[in-house]
C-alpha cells in the first residue's frame, strides 16, 4: 500500500480553480516524492525513448555536417557527365555508355568551358597493381594532362601525365599515396616500375595526399595516359567514358549543359520525348541528394525510436491506474475532508505530467551526452549536435504523453464515490 500524502489542507469555502490547481500540484509532487523508486521506474520508458530520439537526431546532424564539410573540400564548379541507365533497361542487361567520340564532340563544339577531360576506369585490367611480390587493389584511371586542372590533383613528387605521353601511348603512371604505401615503394619511387593487370608501367609521379571522402580513400588510384589504357582495356571498356569539366564561370553552366545535352542526344539519335541517357553530377547536386537521404533516414529512425515513447506513455498510464487503486482509501479521505473532483483530477494529471517531463529532461541530458561521446569517438561525426527543434519536439511530445496517458487514471480517481472509497480495503 502506497503512503498517504501528508500536509494537505482543504477549505470548503475555497473551491476556486486556482486553489485546486495549486493544492493538487503540491499533492502530486508529495506523492511522487513518497514513491521515488516507483516514480523513477515509471519514467524509465520515457527516458530511454527521448534519449534515443535525441541521440539519433544528433548523429544524423553530425553525419549531414560531415558530408557537407567534405563536399565543400571538392570544387563546387566541377561537373561530371556520366552515362545513366534506367532500372528497367538495366534489368534487361542493357547499359548506356558515353564514348570517347562523344567526349571529343563535346570538347570541340561546346563554348564556355575552361577545362575539360575524359576519364576511363579501366576495369579490364583487373584493378590490380603489383610491385615485386606485393599486390594491392586500386582504381586504375586513364586520362590526359587536363585532369589535374579539372579535378585539381597535383603531384607531390615527379610530374603528371603529359600530352606526349597520351599521344604516344607511353606506359607511364602517376600513383596515389596509398598505392605507394601498400606496395612499399621507395620514398622517391620515380623511375620504379609497377604492373597494372600484368602490364609494366614506369612511375613518373606521386600525387599529393588528399585523405578520405565519405570513408572512400581518395589516394588509392593509379593514373595512366587515356590512349594507353584505352588500347589495353579493349573496345568495350573504352566506350565507358566519364566527362569532367569546369565552366569559365558558374553563370554559364546552364548554357554549357544545354549545349552538351543537345550534342549528346543528337549523337545518340534520341527522339524528343526520349529521356537523356546521361546525367550531370555536380558537388551541389550531390550535397542536395545526401541532404535528402539524411532527412529521410532521420525521419524514419525518429519514427521508429518514437515508438518507445508511446510504450513509455502506456507504462505511465498503467502505473497511474495501479496507483489509483492503491490510493482509493486516501482519495476517499481527501474527498471527505472537502477535496473536489477537480482537485483529485488535477492531482493525478499533474503527477503523470511531472513523471513524463522528468523522463523527458533526463532522457534529453542522456541523449545529449551520448551524442557528445559519438562526436569524440568518430572524427567524421565531430559536427554531431542537438538542434533546438528536436529539444522542443521531445519536451512537447513528452508533455502530450503525460496529459493523454494521465487523463484516464485522473478521471477514474476524480469519479470515485467517497463512501465506496472509504470502505475500500
Amino acid at each position: 500500500m502506497a503512503e498517504t500524502t501528508p500536509g494537505i489542507r482543504f477549505d470548503p469555502r475555497e473551491g476556486a480553480a486556482l486553489h485546486a490547481a495549486v493544492e493538487g500540484s503540491r499533492a502530486a509532487l508529495t506523492a511522487i516524492r513518497a514513491n521515488a523508486l516507483r516514480s523513477g521506474l515509471t519514467a524509465l520508458g520515457i527516458i530511454i525513448g527521448v534519449a534515443a530520439v535525441i541521440a539519433v537526431v544528433a548523429v544524423m546532424q553530425g553525419l549531414s555536417s560531415g558530408i557537407t564539410r567534405q563536399l565543400d573540400d571538392l570544387a563546387s564548379d566541377m561537373v561530371i557527365v556520366r552515362a545513366d541507365t534506367p532500372q528497367k533497361q538495366a534489368l534487361l542487361g542493357l547499359r548506356n555508355r558515353l564514348s570517347y567520340e562523344d567526349f571529343a564532340a563535346v570538347r570541340d563544339r561546346v563554348q564556355g568551358v575552361a577545362h575539360i577531360t575524359a576519364l576511363l576506369q579501366a576495369f579490364g585490367l583487373g584493378a590490380t597493381v603489383s610491385h615485386g611480390a606485393l599486390r594491392t587493389n586500386a582504381q586504375i584511371l586513364g586520362t590526359d594532362r587536363h585532369y589535374q586542372d579539372v579535378v585539381r590533383v597535383y603531384t607531390d613528387r615527379g610530374r603528371f601525365i603529359s600530352e606526349s605521353d597520351d599521344s604516344r601511348r607511353r606506359r607511364v603512371a602517376v600513383l596515389g599515396a596509398t598505392v605507394v604505401r601498400e606496395l612499399q615503394l621507395p620514398e622517391n619511387p620515380i623511375g620504379s616500375f609497377v604492373q597494372l593487370g600484368g602490364e609494366w608501367f614506369r612511375v613518373v609521379g606521386v600525387a599529393e595526399e588528399r585523405g578520405s571522402l565519405f570513408g572512400f580513400d581518395q589516394d588509392n588510384f593509379v593514373i595512366a595516359p587515356f590512349s594507353t589504357l584505352r588500347a589495353l582495356s579493349g573496345a568495350q571498356a573504352a566506350e565507358d567514358v566519364f566527362i569532367y569539366f569546369r565552366p569559365e564561370s558558374e553563370d554559364r553552366l546552364e548554357a554549357i549543359q544545354a549545349q552538351m545535352r543537345s550534342i549528346l542526344r543528337k549523337r545518340a539519335g534520341l527522339a524528343e520525348d526520349d529521356p537523356d541517357h546521361f546525367l550531370f553530377q555536380t558537388a551541389e547536386r550531390t550535397k542536395q541528394n545526401f541532404a535528402g537521404i539524411v532527412r529521410g533516414v532521420t525521419l524514419v529512425a525518429g519514427a521508429v525510436v518514437g515508438i518507445s515513447l508511446l510504450v513509455g506513455g502506456i507504462g505511465i498510464m498503467n502505473i497511474m491506474l495501479v496507483s489509483v487503486t492503491e490510493r482509493t482509501r486516501e482519495i476517499g479521505i481527501n474527498k471527505a475532508l472537502g477535496a473536489t473532483p477537480q482537485f483529485i483530477l488535477i492531482q493525478f494529471l499533474v503527477e503523470a505530467l511531472v513523471l513524463s517531463l522528468f523522463g523527458g529532461l533526463v532522457g534529453l541530458l542522456l541523449g545529449w551526452g551520448f551524442a557528445g561521446l559519438i562526436g569524440l569517438a568518430v572524427p567524421d561525426m565531430s559536427g554531431a549536435s542537438v538542434p533546438l527543434w528536436s529539444v522542443g519536439l521531445a519536451l512537447g511530445f513528452t508533455t502530450a504523453i503525460g496529459v493523454i496517458f494521465g487523463l484516464a487514471p485522473a478521471i477514474k480517481a476524480a469519479r470515485l464515490n467517497p463512501i465506496d472509497a472509504l470502505r475500500y480495503e
